[in-house]
């Protein structure tokens, strides 16, 4: 597998619990939480994964807002970027995972190959900006309501992307 990195924001816990699962599924990928990452970080990995949480009306987790112009400002072209993201379906099922949708909005505007796009079945939400044609534009995960599926989707969607990476 190419250099890979994981970047996270985390506030209660669980992208940070996601982001270590990946981890564990993906030998040998380094993990940094946003607050420590930097332009290099994007610079220096072939693969890079970045997960947030999605606060308020639908905000991005409060570490990634000052990253998200260093990731609008790199040159992510030939670099795959896989998206995660976790919300809560039902107390917020109109801005489900948006700052997953984010996410994709600033790597697509820095000519990354986006990978890892996953349907919406099996969720129950009204609405998303990280729905993009139907599908999630990364995997999406509700610690709140389905905590039991997240293993298994994480699991999948890495044996998906896994030939890409």
């Amino acid at each position: 597998m190419k250099k890979t990195i994981i970047i996270y924001g985390s506030t209660t816990g669980n992208t940070a619990t996601a982001a270590e699962t990946l981890a564990k599924r993906l030998d040998g990928a380094e993990v940094k939480e946003v607050s420590s990452a930097s332009a290099a970080d994007l610079l220096e990995n072939d693969n890079i994964f970045l997960g947030t949480s999605t606060w308020g009306c639908g905000e991005l987790q409060d570490d990634f807002q000052s990253f998200v112009g260093t990731i609008k400002s790199a040159n992510l072209a030939g670099k795959n970027v896989a998206l995660f993201g976790v919300g809560d379906q039902f107390s917020y099922s109109d801005t489900y995972c948006n700052g997953m949708g984010e996410l994709y909005e600033a790597a697509k505007a820095a000519g990354a190959n986006i990978i890892g796009a996953t349907s919406t079945d099996g969720y129950s939400f009204d609405e998303s900006s990280a729905v993009v044609d139907g599908n999630f534009v990364g995997l999406a995960l509700d610690y709140d309501n389905q905590s039991d599926k997240s293993e298994a989707r994480i699991d999948a969607w890495i044996n998906n992307i896994k030939n890409l990476l």
